[in-house]
């Protein structure tokens, strides 16, 4: 248990809108900015009120002077005296901002806490070469037109093929393997078929379809902004994530070619959708709820942690319910849902076959292979959904987690307030 309770007042997120989509061109930090103005219009708590402003980014743009959470902090109304800070554990950096904000407050550093995470992934920079990058810098330190010239023409057409720095971020430099080829590893240690995966995958968006209107109640409508000094709103207005599709079916999705393995398993179809969005999280503790009259939606009642072998980075999620099992009065069998994010189908599919979770609990709306996994965002988009849908259903507890790569996992354990 965690030694001072800590309360999800409220939780809200962007619509989550896919690789190249509604929000490729949005400022990352609107994604957190948004949703956090909607929360406290939504929940009536002064943004003065706020102790410390918490957000993961794993993609953090070099315009955002380094510390992203700083700028959604004070655009969000958050007084400039106010400190942020920026943390980073790859997929689960959310839910390390919600974590961060239950140790603070038991150092007694703060009673309310303006958490969550944020990612463009639209927006992961292109990255040249160092031959190449020698040449831009001599370029750009030439003097003369002689100079300017010579060095101009020692380009190559090599030199301007960029890496794509999202797919560099995908492989483990601590294994060298894709993301990807971990879920196939999983697969094939578990005897997971095309089949099921697929049939996984297409009930992952029966749910979301079928839950749309459950997942609207965590949706802040977004304002499409101008690429002009004020961001103005250009009119359009974005509301639904577009991930979902009605037509997914397993017959559709067995037609796709494999991505990573030639003879695998793991298709584009069967793993988490490529995204840009952003959630935000009201949390407070016992004091602050005194202190602001706030009624809140769930408590956090404690988490773990755990490393796992980066080759099977998918079983972080077993690792770290082991953990917070060993560490605390938690049982998953007491768990009335449980979330596990959808990195890949195998990866949740070989977890559930670990963990024994009956399908009726497991992302009872869907999860990334439909709504799509905007990196940081991910973890509290967990949260927010966990604790709402405890509240609708009138359940009492959840388990929320999900994978890392690098070989890490998470666990939160919410209960319903």
């Amino acid at each position: 248990m965690l030694p001072k309770e800590i309360y999800i007042v409220d939780g809200y997120r962007t619509p989550f809108s896919k690789f190249n989509t509604d929000l490729q061109d949005e400022p990352p930090y609107l994604f957190g900015t948004s949703p956090a103005k909607h929360l406290f219009l939504q929940t009536g708590i002064d943004p003065s009120r706020v102790d410390e402003v918490v957000f993961g980014c794993c993609n953090q743009p070099a315009n955002t002077i380094g510390n992203i959470a700083r700028l959604i902090g004070v655009r969000s109304g958050v007084p400039e005296d106010v400190p942020a800070v920026t943390v980073h554990r790859n997929c689960a950096s959310g839910f390390e901002a919600i974590t961060y904000a239950c140790d603070k407050a038991a150092a007694g550093k703060g009673n309310i806490f303006l958490v969550g995470g944020v990612e463009s992934m639209s927006q992961a920079p292109f990255l040249f070469n160092k031959d190449a990058v020698k040449k831009f810098t001599n370029l750009s330190r030439s003097r003369s037109v002689t100079s300017k010239v010579k060095n101009a023409l020692s380009f190559r057409a090599s030199d301007f093929s960029p890496e794509v720095s999202l797919k560099l971020a995908l492989v483990d430099g601590l294994c060298d393997m894709g993301m990807g080829h971990t879920a196939e590893l999983l697969a094939r240690e578990y005897n997971i078929s095309r089949k099921q995966q697929d049939e996984f995958a297409a009930w992952s968006h029966k749910k979301a379809i079928e839950g749309k209107s459950n997942l609207e109640d965590e949706i802040a409508p977004f304002y499409n902004t101008r690429d002009n000094c004020l961001r103005s709103h250009n009119g359009k207005i974005t509301y639904d994530d577009n991930g979902p599709r009605t037509d997914s079916t397993v017959e559709k999705l067995g037609k796709l070619r494999t991505v990573f393995d030639r003879n695998g398993t793991v298709t584009a179809g069967n793993s988490s959708q490529v995204t840009d969005g952003g959630a935000v999280l009201l949390l407070m503790t016992k004091q602050g709820l005194l202190d602001t009259g706030a009624t809140p939606i769930a408590r956090i009642m404690d988490y773990a942690y755990a490393g796992c072998d980066p080759r099977r980075m998918g079983l972080g999620p077993v690792k770290a319910i082991e953990r917070l099992t060993n560490e605390s009065d938690f049982k998953l069998d007491n768990m009335n849902l449980v979330e596990i994010n959808e990195a890949f189908a195998a990866q949740v599919l070989a977890c559930q076959s670990q963990l024994n979770v009956p399908e009726h609990k497991l992302n009872v709306n869907g999860g990334a292979i439909a709504l799509g996994h905007p990196l940081a965002a991910s973890g509290a988009r967990l949260a927010i959904t966990a604790s709402k849908e405890l509240k609708r259903r009138n359940l009492r507890d959840a388990c929320v987690s999900l994978c890392v790569g690098g070989g890490q996992g998470g666990a939160l354990w919410i209960q319903n307030a």
